[in-house]
């Protein structure tokens, strides 16, 4: 039977929403599954955590290393964590932290990593996406000594939080490298919802010509509590910073509803939306690649558009 350790993504003592979906995805693998929570203190995220269905148990691991998370030093703890519980797989989130942390994990147990798990068929066989989303490839990997692997969020549903498991410190012996240190962060902070979690998003792409613009954006996305996001195009264009990019090396998104405006549809941008359950898309140019995925289609200037859709919403 499947020993699963699912490390748990959180921030300013918050458990991270995506890791109920990643549950989600170890519960289709099948067997016990406990969480581990590394940070300064943990306690109180550990708390959240055990309340999620089919977690066995929570393992915090308290560390002052861990106050700032960066993945040198979370890596090597894992490994330590996961050698000494006999796991048959890690996985983690496919989030920004995730994609970093995971192949220094598995690069440290020396077994392949299997990235961006679309669907469980069985312990060993997962699907993940190639060529920027355009492809699914069933994939078969090696079972011993164990799985490393990330999850895709849009794939995955949240679980329940109606559990209460067991909540118990853990200790590693693990060298913490001091070659990184960290220097400091800069977060954007915004009372919408979480872009990778929202029911509704609204992007904008280059389109809008100007981070002024973007406030066009911004006010349809608050008449209808939508987070907000943009295109790789956008990002690259400084109008928004770059935690808001949609797509293959953005966020994975898979909101209920999703207006995009000024977006003409690169691929790397489909990959980023495809299992969006509606897609609105707004472009002056009716032949955008755009069209060719939209559940329903405005053709028109996003300048006049856009307005007059969250005025009458």
């Amino acid at each position: 039977m499947s020993k699963i350790l699912l490390i748990a993504e959180h921030a300013d003592g918050q458990l991270n929403a995506g890791v109920a979906k990643a549950m989600d995805c170890a519960q289709q693998i099948g067997g016990d599954v406990d969480v581990a929570i590394l940070a300064e203190s943990g306690q109180s995220v550990a708390e959240q955590a055990a309340k999620l269905a089919g977690v066995t148990r929570v393992l915090v691991v308290d560390n002052a290393a861990n106050a700032h998370p960066m993945a040198a030093t979370l890596a090597p703890q894992i490994v330590a964590l996961a050698q000494q519980g006999g796991y048959s797989h890690v996985i983690s989130t496919n989030s920004t932290q995730g994609k970093d942390l995971m192949p220094r994990v598995a690069a440290l147990l020396g077994v392949p990593q299997v990235t961006d798990i679309m669907a469980v068929h069985g312990p060993n066989s997962f699907d993940r996406p190639i060529y920027a989303g355009n492809a699914i490839i069933t994939v078969e990997a090696p079972a011993e000594p164990l799985i490393c692997g990330t999850v895709r969020l849009a794939s995955f549903q949240p679980v329940a939080s109606d559990n209460s498991a067991p909540v118990e410190a853990a200790s590693v012996d693990a060298e913490i490298p001091s070659h990184t240190r960290f220097q400091g962060v800069e977060i954007h902070k915004s009372d919408r919802p979480d872009l990778q979690s929202a029911p509704r998003v609204v992007s904008g792409g280059r389109a809008l010509g100007s981070s002024e613009n973007f406030e066009i954006i911004y006010k349809l996305a608050d008449k209808i509590g939508a987070a907000v996001g943009a295109s790789r195009a956008a990002v690259d264009s400084g109008y928004v910073p770059n935690d808001m990019q949609v797509g293959q090396t953005g966020k994975i998104i898979a909101p209920e509803l999703y207006i995009c405006a000024g977006i003409s549809g690169a691929i790397q941008h489909l990959a980023g939306i495809k299992d969006a359950r509606t897609i609105v898309a707004i472009n002056k140019d009716e032949e955008a690649p755009i069209f060719e995925v939209a559940d329903y289609g405005l053709v028109g200037d996003l300048f006049e558009v856009v307005p007059e859709l969250a005025e009458k919403l």
